[in-house]
């Protein structure tokens, strides 16, 4: 019942493999849509979304489940991870989405490899309740970045951490985006 708000007009965005792009704002100006419209998590009423030239304004669910588990990572202010998971398995999460083309043991490889790049080398046993704000986000972007996605997403990412846990997450992201070529947004 609710008459229809345009939260986004008019926006034409190209961004090259490797940058890195902050979107800022006012609060309830678009930032997350449009974040979640990158992200095939919403769909555009109108226009395209394009990724690496494909255009997934009109592909299937199935497709864009698949095109978001391989290329797209995401890094949410809430971290998201499962609670009865340890580090290591919520980073092996996204590894065991159908269609997955490595085996179990590279997966953890990459896993134990991406939570040392992010300094949690001594923390793989560790759930999520074991972990301060910050680890927890660190443990969330080596999630995000374990199938190698060409882009990584973040939404307020450091909003609910501590100043110097905000400034040491968001140094981890400029490292894996200069070191990587991870677009970052």
């Amino acid at each position: 019942g609710a008459a229809a708000t345009p939260v986004l007009r008019g926006i034409t965005l190209a961004i090259a493999p490797g940058e890195s792009l902050a979107i800022v704002g006012p609060s309830g100006s678009g930032k997350s849509t449009l974040l979640n419209i990158m992200g095939t998590l919403d769909r555009p009423t109108s226009g395209r979304m394009l990724l690496e030239g494909r255009d997934l304004a009109d592909a299937t669910d199935e497709t864009l489940a698949a095109v978001r588990n391989r290329r797209i990572g995401f890094v949410f202010q809430l971290h998201h991870l499962l609670p009865q998971c340890t580090a290591l398995e919520n980073v092996l999460v996204p590894t065991l989405a159908p269609g997955a083309t490595r085996s179990a043991a590279h997966a953890e490889a990459d896993a134990r490899n991406l939570l040392t790049r992010v300094g949690l080398a001594e923390r793989l046993s560790y759930r999520p309740g074991q972990l301060s704000g910050g680890e927890r986000q660190r443990v969330a972007v080596a999630r995000a970045l374990i199938n190698k996605p060409a882009i990584l997403l973040a939404d307020e990412p450091t909003g609910s951490l501590d100043r110097a846990s905000a400034e040491d997450l968001a140094s981890i992201l400029a490292e894996l985006n200069h070191e990587d070529g991870v677009t970052l947004v």
